[in-house]
């Protein structure tokens, strides 16, 4: 009985000593630290369609007409947002030199391009969709009154890093 005693306390003992983990880990000013948003293979349609309803919700409070995703406009943007991670820099053209229309007369798409916004970050979707709709250029994109279709995708480094491209058609 007094081996069972002392083994229960030993182990009572050794667990109030073993730290929590904890799953809001602060920085130096107090707020949470960022973790890294990843994006899993399966959650390709998802992703998509939670930032077309976004975008559609955000035209329709600015009394704009809703978008629809285009399969050609979307690989415009994927192909953009794997060269931007090759080249290491957020800007519009290609490592060929390639500019938004290029890219996508390229993917097929006959419309007028109206126009692309990009980011390289460790944000979510909807954050960098946010972060767009702050600054006036690219909400300006966002909001076209001419756009009918969007094309929207990413890539994602090993470290977690994010480049996104959206791109509006008419």
């Amino acid at each position: 009985m007094r081996i069972i005693s002392i083994v229960l306390v030993v182990f009572t003992a050794l667990a109030a000593c073993t730290p929590v983990p904890s799953s809001n880990q602060l920085g130096s000013d107090g707020k949470p630290l960022p973790k890294a948003y990843r994006i899993r293979g399966g959650e390709t349609g998802k992703l998509q369609f939670r930032i077309l309803d976004s975008v559609n919700a955000l035209r329709q409070a600015a009394n704009q007409s809703p978008v629809q995703l285009n399969a050609q406009l979307t690989a415009a943007a994927a192909t953009h947002s794997r060269d931007m991670s090759v080249q290491n820099r957020p800007w519009h053209f290609g490592s060929d030199g390639s500019s938004p229309l290029d890219r996508v007369a390229r993917a097929g798409y006959n419309g007028p391009m109206l126009g692309e916004v990009i980011s390289e970050t460790y944000e979510t979707e909807l954050e960098t969709l946010a972060a767009w709709m702050e600054e006036p250029g690219t909400r300006s994109v966002i909001l076209d009154a001419n756009a009918t279709n969007m094309g929207f995708a990413w890539h994602q480094e090993s470290s977690g890093k994010l480049w996104w491209t959206l791109i509006m058609g008419g």
